[in-house]
Parts: structure tokens; sequence; C-alpha cells
């Protein structure tokens, strides 16, 4: 690695000089770095971690940053960042970077807060580095503020006090590195991203909350110095603190209600179609929205929540025929601490769901379940205690009938439950309450396996432990169980020949999922196997010049290669396959769903997954064909089908192969087509 330094400016302009001690420091730290410098190539590591002590000592010193910051180029280039992570900045992840200035080991707080130095040193231009330009750096440095909002000049909470030292030195560093980059980039950065996050329509939104919150805190402490971001920020902050003309002052639930209580019948239709307006345009529900809703089912001059609501004709139709269900719903789901439950209400009545003979009776189940011994505790502790545990889990299932492709599965290695919740709300949600109500009550989820009963109690704990926390509440619920008995599944596949998903899939998922399976690798050495014939059968499969037309009627389990933005195999995951379609281009793609909670990634190679603006629905991640082939591994088929008169263009299976060589399958190819190539 080359980099070239230019003249230091960058301390010019720093809040605050070095004091003595920094001063002191400073000179130590001169002399670590001298060492460093002189030392070979092989020795670098002995010489590095004085440089780090030293530096981690100034970092605890008033404008100890700033004077890093000075020096961050030459120990760069002295070689500090050699054999570390922080040795590429350009595959750095700005959300890990909060977390590290924080953590219990002093050195990493030195190497973040260099690194971060480093990275200022060159969106300001007082350094030059090859393998990182002024726009990448200053946008790494706006994304980090983004997610560092609150730190940069929130309020502190008991949860940050704890933190003591290590937070004020995080605080300096990201206020030092906001007035050199500018806090208006950073809040156009941070709503742009949270655009993007809405865009997909997440049941869980307690993240994006926060950081319109820390938005609203940036709005009222810097005011007109935000310039143009301020009309975005403010449609964002309004949505929750302010939709309507009777809320726009974020009066307080109580005043609000005192107030409507006043208002002529015009004046509440036009609340309830602000607040109608704001939640379908972000998918955001303020509290003001939920309290007005449960204040209009008590309001006989005319119906106010279809307008609430914002329901179209589904929803409408939805609404006369089931009235009494869906005033039973709002009153039990539908309040100041779970406001969502009516955005995914909203949705559910829009897809009609309640028209689906089973589902007003299992609803109705669902409304007289009472949660008990450890269910209850894990939702409480889950949620909290502003509302009762049967309130958190039937707003949660409000939310995932309404926004099936909006399940996530967290932090958690559980992509295949979380699959399972979307899918089966999707296509089937009776049985979804079905599974709700057995583990709510009996505290175990019982399947079959080839007419094998299984119940997940009688099982040892899965990949997910006892279950995930940060999930909505129906994941909170199943996910232990569900994953126990997918494992449970795969040990029964045991000594079958092939991938045990061929068999897992259609048993755990449901009937609709085609019992062929295709897998691109050997289950055993894990190399690929007959790859073209692989992709030649995904065609057939799935395009729509290539199997007659035909569109997918039920969504279908695959497997992904996963790769990182260098197009560097991360692992497998599970995701869905929606439909298959043109978009406004002509271009063909796939549209598929990923329980990751963000289907906006970049796989590297140029193959970056959509979101919005190629003709994806709420919830769908999209590419074109080719591009996901190219990262797919295992896919369901119909076995019954035929298709050999059928020829798939030899060079568009070439191409897809080699974009797969180039990432996940690099280590994957046999050794006699490695020979027959070097030949």
């Amino acid at each position: 690695m080359s980099v070239e330094e230019a003249p230091d400016r960058q301390g010019d302009s720093t809040a605050g000089a070095p004091d003595a001690q920094a001063m002191r420091l400073c000179g130590t730290l001169d002399v670590a770095i001298e060492r460093l410098e002189r030392a070979r190539p092989f020795a670098k590591t002995r010489y590095q971690r004085p440089v780090l002590d030293v530096a981690a000592r100034l970092l605890s010193v008033p404008g100890g940053f700033a004077a890093l910051c000075t020096r961050a180029m030459r120990m760069d280039r002295a070689g500090l960042f050699a054999g570390s992570d922080w040795d590429t900045p350009e595959a750095l992840l700005p959300q890990l970077s909060g977390g590290t200035l924080v953590s219990d080991d002093p050195i990493y707080r030195a190497l973040e807060a260099s690194s971060l130095a480093r990275f200022l040193a060159v969106a300001s231009g007082a350094g030059r580095h090859d393998n990182l330009h002024s726009e990448g750096a200053r946008h790494f440095l706006t994304q980090v503020l983004a997610l560092n909002l609150r730190d940069t000049f929130g309020t502190v909470d008991e949860a940050q006090r704890a933190l003591g030292d290590r937070l004020t030195v995080k605080r300096e560093i990201l206020r030092h590195i906001a007035e050199t980059v500018g806090l208006t980039d950073v809040l156009g950065v941070m709503v742009s991203e949270i655009w993007r996050l809405l865009e997909q329509r997440s049941v869980q939104v307690g993240v994006v909350k926060d950081m319109i919150a820390q938005i609203a805190l940036a709005l009222h402490e810097r005011g007109a110095e935000l310039g143009n971001t301020r009309l975005g920020a403010e449609r964002l902050v309004s949505a929750l603190f302010g939709p309507t003309a009777g809320s726009l002052d974020d009066p307080g639930i109580d005043a609000y209600l005192e107030r409507i209580a006043h208002t002529d019948e015009v004046g509440l239709s036009r609340e309830a179609m602000g607040f109608a307006r704001a939640m379908h345009d972000t998918g955001l529900v303020s509290d003001y929205h939920a309290a007005f809703l449960r204040w209009a089912l008590d309001y006989r001059d005319r119906p106010l929540v279809p307008e609430a609501l914002g329901l179209g004709t589904t929803g409408l139709d939805s609404w006369r025929h089931y009235r009494r269900v869906i005033e039973d719903l709002i009153r039990a789901a539908v309040t100041p601490a779970t406001p969502q439950a009516a955005y995914g209400l909203a949705m559910l009545l829009e897809r009609g769901v309640l028209h689906n003979a089973p589902m007003v009776p299992a609803l109705d189940r669902q409304l007289r379940l009472r949660l008990k011994g450890a269910t209850r505790d894990r939702i409480a502790l889950g949620f909290g205690e502003a509302a009762p545990p049967e309130t958190h889990l039937l707003a949660g299932v409000l939310q995932i009938l309404g926004q099936p492709l909006g399940v996530g599965q967290g932090a958690n290695p559980t992509c295949q439950s979380a699959r399972a919740i979307a899918m089966w709300a999707l296509i089937d949600p009776d049985y979804l309450l079905h599974l709700i109500g057995q583990a709510a009550e009996f505290e175990t989820v019982q399947m079959q396996f080839e007419g094998t009963e299984i119940n997940s109690t009688d099982l040892p704990v899965g990949l997910a432990g006892f279950g995930p926390i940060d999930a909505d509440p129906v994941s909170v619920l199943l996910v232990t169980h569900l994953d126990r008995i997918y494992a449970e599944m795969g040990r029964l596949c045991a000594g079958r020949e092939g991938d045990p998903h061929r068999w897992i899939n259609p048993q755990f998922h449901g009937w609709w999922v085609a019992r062929g399976c295709a897998v691109a690798v050997d289950v055993a050495t894990g190399k690929l196997k007959a790859y073209e014939d692989f992709l030649r059968r995904f065609f057939l499969t799935y395009h729509p010049e290539y199997n007659g037309g035909r569109p997918v009627s039920h969504p279908q389990p695959a497997g992904i290669a996963v790769t990182d933005a260098n197009a560097q195999f991360v692992g497998w995951h599970a995701i869905a396959i929606l439909r298959v379609a043109e978009d406004q281009t002509g271009r063909m793609r796939v549209y598929f769903y990923n329980p990751n909670n963000d289907s906006g990634q970049n796989w590297g190679d140029d193959v970056i997954v959509s979101t919005g603006g190629n003709g994806e629905r709420y919830g769908e991640g999209s590419l074109e064909f080719e591009d996901f082939l190219s990262r797919i591994y295992l896919f369901h088929e119909d076995p019954l089908r035929v298709d050999d008169e059928v020829e798939v263009p030899a060079e568009a299976l070439a191409d897809v192969r080699r974009r797969a060589v180039a990432s996940w399958a690099a280590e994957r190819v046999p050794d006699a087509d490695v020979a027959g190539s070097d030949a």
C-alpha cells in the first residue's frame, strides 16, 4: 500500500488545541511513530503496540484527538494498521465504529480513533490514500456520525452514563469530525438512509424511530443552519410527532384527546385523513394516531376508522363485512405503546386476509388468548411493561399478517425460521395463528416430518438458543421452537445422499414447496457439481422465456451464497423467490424475500441488490436474472416437468459461471476443471 501525505492542515481548524499534558504525550507519540517508521516490515507488529498505547492515553486528554489527526497519515504510512482489519479502509463498516470507540480494550479504541483520523485527513484534503478517495472518506464519516448522532450532541441515558470516560472520549471524537465534515451532510445521509429503510416496510422500526427522534433533537438544537436538509428531516419528524393539524405542536396525548373532543366533523375527517396519509407515506404510525383510532371507536356520528386507516376498495369491503372483529382488534392491539399495529391492521385489511374463512375465528381465538409462564415472561422482557404481553403479541400478529415481507431475523442465525414465518403469513395465515396458539398456551410447537411427530419441547436448544429478543413479538415467541424443529428434521435426514433441504423444506414450510431440489455444490466436498446443468435448470424453471411463460404461483425457498462488497464468500443464507418479471426497462429480474432486515446489499462485482426503483413491491429485493443466478446455490423445481427440448444459450450459462467462480465459488472449482483450464 502506498500512501502520500499532503502538508498537515487539518489541525488548524480543530476545536480545542492540545493542553500541556497532551503536548508531553505528543512528544512520546512522535518518538514511538519514528521507531515504527524505521522498523523492518516483519518487525512492525512489535512497534505498533507502543504507538497505540500512547495514542490511547492521548485520547483521554483535551485536544488529544485533534493532535492524533495531525499525525494520522504519518502513522498509516509507518505501518500502524498493517496486519489488521483497519489496513483496508475501503472495506471497513461504519456501523462498527461507534461500538469500537467504547470498547473495553483501549488498543481497539486507539485503532478505531486513528483510523477515523485517517479518514478525516483524506476527507479534508490533508492527506491522500491510494485505496480511499476524498468523497468516499467523507461519505464514510457522515455515516459514522449519522449512526452515532445521539452521542454527538444528544442527552445521555443510563446505559451511556455507565460508559464513563469512554463515552466522553467518543463524543469528543464525533464532535471533532462533525465540525470538519459538517452536520448538514450527516443529516442528509441520515434522512436518505431512513427513507431507504422505510421503503422496505420492515415490521421492526424501533431503530428508525430512534433515529428520527435524534433528527428532531438536531432540528431543535441546530435550527436554520441545516439548510435544505431541514425539509426532508421535518417530513420524517412530523410523521411521528405531529402528522396532523391537531397534533402539529406535539401537545401530548391527553391534551390532544381534549382538543379533538371539541373538533367539528369536518376537522375530525381531516385529522383522520392526515394520519392515514402520513402512515402510508412512511409506514410509521404516530402515538397520536393510535390514540385517535381508539377515540374514534366511540365516535358514532360517522365512522372515522376507515378514513384513519386509509382503506382502499378491498379494505373498505373488509370493514363493511367484519367491522366487529376489526373494532375488537383496535381496542386490544392498537395503543400508544404499540402504534405500529395500526399499519399492520390496515395492510391486513387491504390484503383481504379476513375473507379467508378460518381467519375471523382464528383472530377471535387470538383475542382471547392468555400467555402463560415463561412465554409471558419472555414477551415482557423483550417489549417492556407499557402494555400487557398479550397486547404486544396481538400487535405483532397484526403486523406480521399485514406486512409478511417485513419479518426480519434480527442479529440471529435464524433465517430459516424467519423465512417460514413470513411465508406462512403470506400464504397460510391461519396455520401461522395455529402455531402461535400452540406456543403461547402450551409452550411447545408440534409438526410432522414424513409421518414422524416432532415436539419442540423434547428437543435440544438450537442455533437460536432460547430465542431472539431483538425481533418482532411473533418471532420472539416462535423462533426458538421452529429452530429446534428445523434442526431435528435435519437430524432425521442424516445418512441420506444429497442436500437435506430437499426433504426438509417441503415438510417444514408447506405443500406449496416444489419437491425437486437442485444444488450447485457437492454436499460431501463443497465443490461445484454439474454446475452448468444447475444453471440451465434454473433458467428452465424460472425464466419466462424458457419455462413457457409460467409465473411463480407460490414463493419458493432458495439458498444464496452471500458475498461481501469485495465479492468474497460470507456464508449460506435462506431466502424465498417471489416472482420473476421484467422491470420498467425491459430487463428480466428476480424479486425475492430476504429475512435479514435490510435487503439492500452490495454483493460485489456490481451485484447490488435493489429495494426500490426497479418494480419492487414493499419488502422485496431484486436483481437482474443473471446477477441473481450468479449467487444462488440451491432452489426447488417441479420434478414432473421435462424441458429437454428447450435450449438455453451457452454464452448466458458461461457468463453466469464466470461470475460465480469470480466470487463465492472461487475455491469450489473441482480439481479436474482447474487442471483442464490449465491445460
